[in-house]
């Protein structure tokens, strides 16, 4: 280390800079990640680096010293044009470095698609300004787009090709029921086989299927040579369950569902013009990509932050930020904070509360008629969830606070919060367990809180996407446990086989029909045999659930749920 450390003086560590950098592993063992230098400062003559490890959680990101730094493996940051500064601020540089561009290449915008045309005089620019609209259209449509075909355009030397040829009928093909069908070539490409056609009629297979007696079309990617699989695209159609059998070996493979997800990676290029609070990452900065708050003291609890949180400047550099736990103000000082408790009359969070057994509680609060609290609990919330973005106009969600009940008053554990209108059938925005009570069961009570308003609504919900690495794990969870008490729970009919679909299992649980099916995937239950399909139950799943629910003790009991849905169509509710 000290040879290392020598070494500084004639390396000059900046930002960019990626090396081998000593932690901790989960068995507190040394361990030498490649990591990436975001900020460099010097602490009473003593330079700290903050670095974020390449193939680790964000939240890991943290200031070394010198001597944690392995400069034998250091890789300098690659020389590129500048990249435009954003909104003309200092050290706001986007935190990808973009392409550069080549002088001799213009870019020409068509739709919200950018594509690249060399350079040509300007006479025979003008000249051919149609045709290369017609180029560019034809462009867009053979490459993958967000869940919009455009069709190809008509040549004069060959006839048009019919928009929709007929075709014959054919078995069902293994797909997954969707609301937008064609968008899954776009959304989940790394699922199709890469392959390079000449044209549009080689690259797509126009099909048809049926979903609740409804037709739909799809634009499959030919598949040949390969064998028949589970196909789940007739929700209505009966599914046997075997119990207590093993599996068969036979390999299955289901396309993700539209709301489906299989990693946090799933980010949308843009965020959607309704409440949602997905982030599309376009912000993010050298500012943003760092940890701003050391530490927040809410009530007999201290938190150490994961993420950016936009709190005032100001506070950023306070060793800690104090909240009061009932309604959330910060504050610089402990002095501060207890001048404030001694005013502040809230001992529960504002709002009505709708559901209490024992010592939890849970509270409904209008992001409109509360604004202060929602926008403070948007702030502490930002600071475990990486994945969203934070809206100070709450006006169109509902927040449920869930809270623990003691002699000094309700104590905040979580909360999820949720579009008061939402057009695709979200019924979670945002959900978090603050670190204190995890892994205690509290996100599973979330969640099932979340679909018992759902059913109380009469609708089918999901979870706005994408989740977080930790929220796909407690909703996994949470569905298999959900599904396989139901199918443990069926009794044989005239002596045969428990039969279901895939709809009476969405309307028993509000769980929505594609993350039934996922689910069922993700548990490899499904199987296609003898032209029908079986859920077949093995003792090691069986066994399974049983142990996961002995240890599941807090459940939602609807006898307790004090919940009127409202109309939020009418503005005047509003």
């Amino acid at each position: 280390m000290t040879k290392m450390a020598d070494n500084a003086t004639s390396v000059d560590v900046v930002e960019g800079c990626r090396l081998p950098v000593l932690r901790k592993n989960q068995e507190h063992e040394d361990e030498w990640p490649l990591a990436e230098i975001l900020s460099v400062k010097e602490v009473s003559s003593r330079k700290l680096y903050y670095v974020h490890y390449i193939d680790f959680n964000k939240r890991l990101d943290e200031w070394v010293t010198l001597d944690r730094l392995d400069l034998k493996k250091l890789q300098f940051p690659k020389k590129e044009a500048k990249t435009p500064t954003k909104n003309g601020l200092p050290g706001s540089r986007p935190s990808s470095p973009e392409r550069e561009v080549k002088s001799n290449e213009a870019i020409q915008p068509f739709k919200g698609i950018v594509h690249s045309v060399k350079e040509v005089p300007r006479d025979t620019l003008r000249k051919s300004l149609d045709l290369n609209v017609q180029t560019t259209t034809t462009t867009t449509a053979t490459a993958p787009s967000r869940g919009k075909t455009l069709p190809a355009p008509k040549r004069k030397a060959e006839p048009p090709a019919p928009l929709a040829p007929q075709v014959s009928p054919a078995p069902p093909v293994p797909s997954l029921p969707s609301s937008a069908e064609a968008s899954q070539a776009a959304v989940y490409p790394a699922a199709r086989e890469s392959t390079t056609f000449k044209s549009r009629e080689d690259h797509e297979q126009l099909t048809s299927l049926t979903t609740n007696g409804t037709a739909a079309r799809r634009l499959i990617p030919p598949q040949p040579g390969r064998k028949r699989k589970a196909n789940c695209g007739v929700t209505d159609e009966m599914i046997k369950v075997l119990q207590y059998n093993k599996p068969q070996s036979a390999s299955v493979f289901l396309p993700p569902p539209e709301d489906s997800q299989d990693s946090s990676d799933g980010i949308p290029t843009a965020p959607r013009m309704t409440g949602s609070l997905v982030s599309d990452r376009s912000h993010d900065d050298i500012v943003t990509r760092m940890k701003n708050i050391e530490c927040i003291e809410l009530g007999r609890h201290r938190l150490k932050p994961w993420y950016f949180s936009p709190y005032p400047q100001e506070l950023t550099s306070l060793p800690i930020l104090y909240l009061c736990e009932f309604c959330l103000k910060y504050v610089k000082s402990l002095k501060c904070l207890q001048r404030h408790l001694t005013k502040c009359n809230l001992r529960h969070p504002p709002g009505n509360e709708i559901y209490r057994k024992g010592t939890i509680s849970f509270f409904e609060i209008d992001g409109r008629k509360n604004k202060t609290y929602s926008q403070n609990l948007c702030l502490i919330a930002k600071c475990f969830l990486d994945h969203k973005t934070l809206y100070y106009d709450t006006d169109p969600f509902l927040f449920y606070v869930m809270t623990e009940y003691d002699s000094k008053g309700f104590h905040i554990v979580g909360y999820f919060s949720k579009e008061k209108e939402s057009t695709e059938d979200y019924n979670v925005a945002c959900i978090l367990t603050l670190p204190p009570y995890q892994r205690r069961g509290y996100g599973k009570l979330l969640i099932e809180f979340s679909y018992e308003l759902s059913k109380v609504e009469g609708k089918t919900g999901t979870p706005e996407k994408p989740l977080s690495d930790l929220g796909l794990l407690s909703y996994r969870s949470y569905w298999s446990q959900t599904i396989l008490e139901i199918l443990m729970d069926l009794k044989p009919d005239n002596g045969e086989r428990p039969q279901i679909t895939i709809n009476e299992i969405s309307e028993m649980t509000s769980v929505k029909k594609e993350d039934v099916i996922s689910t069922l995937q993700y548990l490899n239950l499904i199987n296609y045999y003898k032209g029908q399909y079986i859920l077949t139950l093995s003792e090691e799943i069986v066994d399974g659930h049983e142990k996961a629910m002995q240890k599941r003790h807090l459940r939602i009991d609807p006898k307790c749920l004090h919940f009127t849905p409202k109309d939020w169509s009418k503005r005047g509710k509003w």
